[in-house]
């Protein structure tokens, strides 16, 4: 790299590939959108074919949806495998799919810790490892993994979620270590609460008024906004980027 080095401004993700998972709805979906907008092709990766389906059909062609349980690796492998078929090669990785099973620590079941980091944690690893596997044969890509404003501070009856958030962002800082030299990026982006349909459901409520009250900028995040980051993380102008966690929580954990 030279000092005249441009830097593409636009975003652009033109001729590039990813891969989604949790692409059906909530903030994978909006990622999955915003990704289709700045001229990536997209897989969609997704428990619910169906509603994968439904949710490429509507972003078009160069678009393709899978079923996937992220915490089985036979079904992380037969997806990645069905991805790398269809479109070739895979430049960039979202792990969105997450679960949120709340109680306070001494209610917790253990079915449900379970569940919550098969799904948030060791669900990221497998998909990062199977598709890191062709990111570093091409010597290119990047992963993004949404981690939570929940990975840096506790929150009350979140025992299993705050571990298993934590956990992945240590987990992407230890890929960020390991594969930068080989042409391959991971970082996490942390939302606050985001106005997803499940979001809305939960915290448009006297909870949710108090929860923001805590927020320095007032209100929850929209599922566009972190889509943004996500494209400015998948984009060539990141390319400096690794490792870090980029928190769209509205100041919330700097109090």
């Amino acid at each position: 790299m030279t000092d005249d080095h441009v830097v593409d401004l636009s975003f652009s993700l033109t001729g590039k590939v990813a891969v989604v998972t949790g692409g059906a709805s909530g903030i994978g979906a909006a990622i999955a959108a915003a990704y289709v907008t700045k001229g990536a092709s997209v897989a969609l990766l997704d428990l619910s074919v169906a509603a994968a389906e439904g949710q490429a059909g509507m972003l078009g062609e160069g678009t393709a949806a899978y079923a996937c349980d992220v915490s089985d690796p036979a079904s992380v492998e037969a997806a990645v495998a069905q991805v790398v078929q269809r479109f070739g090669r895979i430049d960039i990785l979202v792990n969105s799919a997450g679960v949120a099973i709340l109680a306070p620590a001494e209610e917790l079941t253990l079915e449900g810790w379970d569940r919550t980091i098969a799904v948030n944690l060791t669900g990221a690893f497998l998909m990062s490892r199977c598709v890191g596997a062709v990111m570093l044969e091409q010597r290119h890509g990047t992963v993004i993994n949404l981690a939570s404003q929940a990975g840096s501070v506790a929150l009350t009856n979140h025992a299993a979620y705050c571990a298993s958030k934590f956990g992945l962002i240590g987990l992407t800082k230890v890929l960020a270590s390991e594969w930068a030299g080989r042409g391959v990026r991971a970082n996490t982006i942390s939302p606050t609460v985001v106005l997803t349909d499940l979001g809305r459901k939960a915290w448009l409520n006297p909870k949710g008024e108090a929860l923001k009250q805590q927020i320095p900028t007032g209100r929850f995040a929209y599922p566009e906004e972190i889509a943004a980051a996500a494209v400015y993380l998948a984009s060539d102008a990141a390319a400096m980027v690794n490792g870090a966690d980029l928190l769209v929580d509205g100041g919330y954990t700097i109090r």
